[in-house]
């Protein structure tokens, strides 16, 4: 008979086993009831499936944010171009040197063009046959045939017409022409081609082309402005020609109901008004020393002169 110290020990083992078997059945239970589920097999399982390739969350990198760009936006053409043709320059600091052109001493002409007033000009002259006077100004026979064509550089778009020049040869001869015609291309900056008869006063017409000086002269006269309208000219459309002024026209102006409107000047001396504003109505006159004169009663008779009671200042 075996003691009881030996029966202690096996009565152990067996409920042992017995807990073991047990724990066995239960987990082989629970696995037949998972394998059985809708799906046929565990949720990690099917889950790792689903998903795609799988990343350890340790490893995996995160997808980086984009990275703010630093290079400018292309701008827009159009806009840029608007904004450069409307906004007005930046002022200057009032420490930085001011650029503005000095203003014009007294006597001096602030819309003179090319050809300004105490300025002495160097050129060549030449001659030719003027007949009676009349060329590209369109001013008509001239009273006398001391008259010039103009270089076309500094005719200017008929801005030299009417003006009173002073010519001098080397000779110390001098003669005052009047400009009334143009001077073609090939003639030069400073050129004059002046009549036989204005030539005759500084050489002989066989020396052809002479050295001269030359320069703006307002002329002593007892005559007034006249004015004249162009052939076609009515209510609905005009041109019109100032004559007989002492300095060179600069601007003239129509009266509107809103105050004056300038006209564009041709190059064959006329102010037109393609619309007919103003056409019929007060006139304003402007040399190029800034001088202003207002001319009423001067009605729309095209091809004639009409006279006024006005004048500019002697410079």
């Amino acid at each position: 008979m075996a003691s009881a110290s030996h029966r202690r020990p096996l009565r152990k083992r067996r409920t042992a086993l017995v807990w073991a078997v047990a724990v066995a059945a239960v987990g082989l239970l629970v696995s037949l009831v998972i394998a059985l589920r809708p799906g046929g097999e565990p949720d990690t399982v099917r889950t790792a499936a689903g998903a795609g390739p799988s990343t350890s969350p340790t490893t995996r990198k995160p997808t980086p944010a984009p990275k703010p760009s630093t290079a400018s936006p292309t701008p827009r053409r159009t806009r840029a171009t608007a904004v450069s043709a409307t906004t007005p320059p930046a002022r200057p600091s009032p420490a930085a040197p001011r650029s503005s052109a000095p203003r014009p001493a007294s006597g001096a002409a602030p819309l003179a063009g090319r050809i300004k007033p105490g300025t002495t000009y160097d050129g060549v002259a030449t001659h030719y046959d003027a007949k009676d006077g009349d060329g590209a100004c369109l001013y008509g026979p001239s009273p006398d045939l001391m008259v010039a064509a103009m270089n076309h550089t500094d005719y200017e778009t008929s801005q030299a017409c009417g003006a009173y020049i002073l010519v001098r040869a080397a000779s110390g001869a001098s003669v005052t022409v009047r400009i009334t015609n143009e001077c073609p291309l090939p003639c030069a900056p400073g050129q004059l081609d002046l009549s036989k008869e204005a030539f005759a006063k500084l050489a002989g017409l066989s020396a052809g082309r002479i050295p001269i000086t030359w320069s703006l002269l307002s002329p002593s006269t007892s005559d007034t402005v006249s004015v004249r309208y162009k052939t076609g000219s009515s209510r609905h459309w005009c041109g019109i020609q100032a004559l007989g002024h002492r300095n060179p026209l600069a601007r003239l102006e129509v009266r509107t109901g809103t105050g004056w409107s300038r006209l564009t000047r041709t190059e064959y001396n006329y102010f037109l008004s393609p619309d007919g504003t103003g056409c019929g109505g007060s006139l304003r006159l402007t040399d190029i020393y800034g001088e202003q004169l207002t001319v009423d009663g001067v009605t729309i008779r095209p091809d004639t002169v009409q006279p006024t009671r006005v004048q500019f200042t002697r410079r």
